[in-house]
């Protein structure tokens, strides 16, 4: 089991603000430089490039550390966290659905799919992007602007529109040579692969070298005294069982709501000790099972304020080894059927790399 270490995805752009000059406290020594391009590839763990290192030349010759996500292992929480330097606990974004205070609803915190939650709202926290003053740039497609996501966790700055990888470096580099400071750089096919064909994949490998292929081209045209910073939110592990709880009455029994994801699930409870103590007695060994106010004890989720124990779970389950837990009641046969899964606390998922280059 892998939890937040001091080293961890919530310390990065603090870290590269203090590389620019900024007064910003930060873990991490970068080198000084300039301006900065910050690149977060989606689903590209620490152990995934590890363990296809010669498919990634230019990921290879980065200055590369492996540093942790933060809990759960999820692309909500990761890019809240880079975004303002805070934890789940104080964002409240802590998973891939949550229900909504006051109700049975679940809502999709990536979709966002729900008119009863103000993004602002709920993720309050300034981010780091409306707190600088340097000249902040997202590069981002046209569906992520002003989307709920980018409302709670990365709002604050610039936005220039591009789809393609190959126009989102064109227009970081353009940026940078053009006078910005600090230009944010998104790539979410690595993920999106991961999660229809597996990580283990052929299709996998291909998104990886087409990725590779750009960063090396990103690198070659970013104008000197630009240091390079190359993050992800999380690994990714390929399913090798489901287990559907909508089978086990042991298991649903007491619990109000199921929401979370497959890998990390938060359970809605009125008796969390009474529903923590049949999940256990049920999956044994198989996950690792906390109520609320243990997962807050261990500090899976930072410092928590109230709002995020009134949102999360009273219950969490994190799945083990390559065990999805899905619910077939609420569950598409899509979103149960995922080859590739993410949100729990293995080293596969929990660790991911902070590469550094200064051009």
């Amino acid at each position: 089991m892998i939890v937040p270490h001091r080293e961890n995805l919530a310390e990065v752009l603090p870290g590269v603000l203090r590389s620019l000059g900024q007064a910003r406290q930060s873990v991490f020594n970068l080198p000084a430089a300039r301006r900065a391009c910050v690149v977060m590839v989606d689903g590209l763990g620490f152990r995934n490039i590890d363990q296809r290192r010669g498919h990634a030349p230019t990921l290879r010759s980065l200055d590369m550390r492996a540093i942790t996500t933060v809990v759960p292992s999820t692309t909500a929480a990761g890019i809240s966290a880079l975004a303002t330097g805070a934890m789940p606990g104080q964002t409240a974004m802590g998973g891939y659905a949550l229900r909504v205070p006051g109700s049975d609803e679940v809502f999709n915190l990536i979709g966002w799919n729900t008119s009863s939650v103000d993004p602002r709202a709920w993720q309050s926290v300034p981010t780091i992007f409306e707190t600088t003053d340097l000249d902040a740039v997202k590069i981002h497609p046209r569906r992520f602007v002003d989307s709920g996501l980018t409302l709670a966790a990365l709002r604050g700055g610039r936005t220039v529109v591009a789809e393609k990888l190959e126009a989102r470096v064109d227009g970081a580099v353009a940026e940078l040579k053009s006078g910005a400071d600090l230009v944010y750089l998104y790539w979410g096919d690595i993920d999106s692969t991961g999660h229809h064909a597996g990580w283990e994949s052929e299709a996998w490998i291909g998104q990886l070298e087409h990725f590779d292929a750009e960063l090396g081209r990103l690198r070659r045209l970013l104008p000197p005294d630009t240091l390079l910073v190359l993050t992800a939110d999380h690994g990714m592990i390929d399913v090798a069982e489901r287990y559907d709880i909508a089978c086990v009455g042991e298991l649903t029994r007491g619990v109000d709501v199921v929401a979370g994801e497959s890998r990390a699930l938060h359970l809605y409870t009125e008796e969390p000790e009474e529903v923590s103590g049949r999940w256990r007695e049920v999956l044994g060994e198989r996950a690792w099972i906390y109520t609320q106010a243990e997962a807050e004890e261990a500090g899976l989720f930072g410092p928590m304020d109230d709002f995020a124990r009134e949102v999360f779970g009273d219950v969490l389950v994190f799945a083990k080894d390559r065990l999805a837990i899905v619910d077939s009641r609420y569950q598409s046969q899509g979103a149960i059927g995922l080859v590739g899964v993410h949100g729990s606390l293995t080293e596969q998922e929990m660790m991911i790399p902070l590469g550094i280059d200064l051009i």
